[in-house]
């Protein structure tokens, strides 16, 4: 469905700006007859197209896109549940947000924002737990020799009830932080994005900027 709100939207932009539609083009490096559709409604701008002109315009992409607060907050919140999928396999909880927000990135305001920070989010997330997974097969297949901190080892001992040795409580019980910790942060932001408000998932590393 062809958003008519839109291409009047980036006309009037346009006109601001004192751009004909000659001048939009060169300055999107797009054709005149695609600038001549985007502004008759009779194609939409998305991905780079879009960027290309939030850029030639001096706005951003979000200030571009119309959209509907209801429909806005039920996809944020979806996209946000999306990533409680890693209960089920860890890379799922990075999956389905990548889907999704592919997916609505360009058509819905603040899924391209928090989409990036999910996936930031889960991304170092999963290289958190792969890594801890190959330190306990580490520990308990090649029996290597991994060297923690003695008060470590003394606080794990008062709450060992498996008669395990420190290390191997250690790899056990940090996972399973790990788990609860995304768990709670989803659950949280999902609260958040259903209230408007600017999700926080820290930490993460910024693969994508």
């Amino acid at each position: 469905m062809i958003n008519l709100e839109l291409a009047k939207k980036i006309k009037q932009l346009r006109t601001n700006k004192g751009y004909s539609q000659e001048e939009l083009a060169e300055r999107t490096q797009l054709s005149l007859r695609t600038i001549q559709r985007i502004e008759g409604g009779e194609t939409e701008p998305r991905g780079d197209t879009l960027k290309r002109l939030a850029n030639a315009l001096d706005v951003t992409p979000n200030d571009l896109i119309e959209w509907i607060d209801q429909e806005d907050r039920g996809f944020l919140t979806l996209l946000n549940l999306s990533a409680l999928s890693f209960v089920v396999f860890p890379l799922l909880g990075l999956i389905l947000p990548i889907a999704l927000w592919v997916l609505k990135k360009d058509k819905v305001k603040n899924v391209d924002e928090t989409g990036k920070k999910i996936i930031n989010f889960q991304i170092t997330w999963c290289i958190l737990l792969g890594f801890l997974y190959i330190l306990f097969i580490s520990v308990m297949v090649f029996n290597v020799d991994i060297r923690i901190p003695s008060f470590v080892l003394r606080s794990l001992s008062r709450i060992n009830i498996m008669n395990m040795g420190g290390v191997e409580l250690l790899l056990i019980a940090v996972p399973i932080l790990l788990y609860a910790y995304n768990f709670c942060l989803i659950i949280f932001n999902t609260f958040r994005s259903y209230h408007s408000k600017n999700t926080f998932y820290k930490p993460a590393i910024r693969f994508l900027k």
